[in-house]
Order: C-alpha cells, then sequence, then structure tokens
C-alpha cells in the first residue's frame, strides 16, 4: 500500500486490475467458439456453469461477512 492509500483507493486499484485480468481471459473462452475447435453443449454448459458458480461464490464473499454481522449464533 502506498504511503497515502486508503484502504479504499487500494480497493479501487486491486478491482481494477483484477476485473480487467478476468475480462480478458473471458475474451479468450470465448475464442474457443472458433471454427477451428470442435466441442459439444455439454461442454460448453460445464464450461459456464463452473464460471458462474466461481462468480457467485465470489460475490456471496461480499455479502456474508455482513450477514454474519446482523445475525445471531451460538
Amino acid at each position: 500500500m502506498a504511503e497515502n492509500e486508503t484502504k479504499h483507493d487500494k480497493f479501487k486499484r486491486l478491482a481494477t486490475k483484477r476485473v480487467n485480468d478476468t475480462i480478458k481471459k473471458l475474451k479468450n473462452i470465448g475464442n474457443l467458439s472458433a471454427p477451428s475447435y470442435e466441442y459439444s453443449e455439454e461442454e460448453i454448459n460445464k464450461i459456464f456453469s463452473s464460471l458462474q458458480e466461481a462468480l457467485d461464490n465470489a460475490r456471496n464473499k461480499f455479502f456474508s461477512k455482513k450477514i454474519k454481522k446482523d445475525s445471531f449464533e451460538f
């Protein structure tokens, strides 16, 4: 963290880089649809199902912390 960088600034800096890196990788996955490859609908469904699960898990990490603070557990 830079000397004057706040936690929010660090979040924005890292989020920007990581999201842009992920978008590039998703574009690479999309490139697999080129005619030079052969694939089944089942394989495509598995790829996107796995990606959606990873995306849902990442999103839930942001909200699960807030939910836990507002709930009661022994």
